[in-house]
C-alpha cells in the first residue's frame, strides 16, 4: 500500500504517525465530531518539548497552534485526512461546545463516578482519560473527561449550587464553546498519552445531560476536596 504520510521528524514512530491520522479520521467520520490539529510534541536527542516554542508549556504538544484554531476545526474526513497526512505528529484536538460539552475531574473522582454511575446503570457517554488535564487549564494532573450534551457548560454552577456545591470548592472544570479536549492517541508531554476510559462507540452514541451525571462526580469530587480551613 502507498505510504501517504507526509515527512515524518525521525523520532516519530511510522505507527504512531498513522494511528494519528486513523484516529482523527475516524473520530469525523464515524461521530461527526469537528477535529482540529494542535501542536506537535518534539521528541529528539533533548529533552521533550512542544513545537509552540514556550520552555514552560503545561501540556507539551497537545493544544491549538493559534487563537484561530476553532474556525479552521472541521468534521470532513476528507480535509482532516489531508491535515494529518501532511503534518503526521500534529496533536489531536476536539472543540468542545459543538457535538459535546465536558466535565472534567481528577481521576480519582472522575472513577470513583464512574464505577458508581455503572452500578446505577446511568447512561454515558464517552470518557476520556487524559495524563496532565485536558483543555485551557492542562497541568493539573490526570483527569478523567465525560462527555455530554453541548450547552451543559452555563448550568454546572447552579447545578452544584443546589447540591451544596460553592464556587470553587470541587475541582471540576466545564469545557465549553471555545474549549477543547486532547483526543487519544496524542501523547501529553512526559505525561503519557490520552486513552478512552470509555470508547466511543455505537452504544454511547446519544451523550447524556449533564443534569444525568452530576449528582455522582460531584459527590465523587466531594470526598476528594480538601476540608475547609477552620474559623479563627
Amino acid at each position: 500500500m502507498e505510504d501517504t504520510l507526509g515527512t515524518l521528524p525521525e523520532s516519530v514512530p511510522q505507527d504512531r504517525a498513522r494511528d494519528l491520522l486513523e484516529s482523527a479520521v475516524r473520530y469525523a467520520e464515524e461521530r461527526h465530531w469537528e477535529v482540529a490539529p494542535g501542536c506537535r510534541l518534539i521528541e529528539d536527542d533533548g529533552p521533550l518539548r512542544c513545537s509552540c516554542g514556550d520552555p514552560g508549556c503545561p501540556a507539551p504538544g497537545a493544544h491549538p497552534t493559534g487563537r484561530d484554531w476553532a474556525r479552521k476545526a472541521s468534521a470532513g474526513p476528507g480535509v482532516v485526512r489531508r491535515w494529518w497526512t501532511e503534518n503526521p505528529s500534529a496533536s489531536v484536538l476536539l472543540p468542545t461546545g459543538r457535538a459535546f460539552d465536558a466535565i472534567d475531574v481528577p481521576e480519582v473522582a472522575g472513577c470513583l463516578a464512574l464505577a458508581r454511575m455503572e452500578r446505577m446503570g446511568v447512561q454515558l457517554g464517552p470518557v476520556l482519560a487524559v495524563p496532565g488535564g485536558s483543555g485551557p487549564g492542562a497541568g493539573r494532573g490526570r483527569r478523567l473527561v465525560f462527555l455530554v450534551l453541548p450547552g451543559s457548560l452555563p448550568k454546572l454552577p447552579d447545578l452544584l449550587r443546589k447540591l451544596g456545591w460553592g464556587p470553587g470548592r470541587l475541582d471540576l472544570v466545564g469545557h465549553g464553546e471555545g474549549d477543547w479536549v486532547v483526543a487519544p492517541p496524542t501523547r501529553v508531554g512526559s505525561f503519557g498519552f490520552a486513552q478512552w476510559a470509555r470508547e466511543p462507540t455505537a452504544l454511547n452514541r446519544w451523550l447524556p445531560e449533564a443534569t444525568e451525571l452530576i449528582n455522582p462526580i460531584a459527590y465523587a469530587c466531594g470526598r476528594e476536596a480538601p476540608l475547609p480551613a477552620p474559623i479563627p
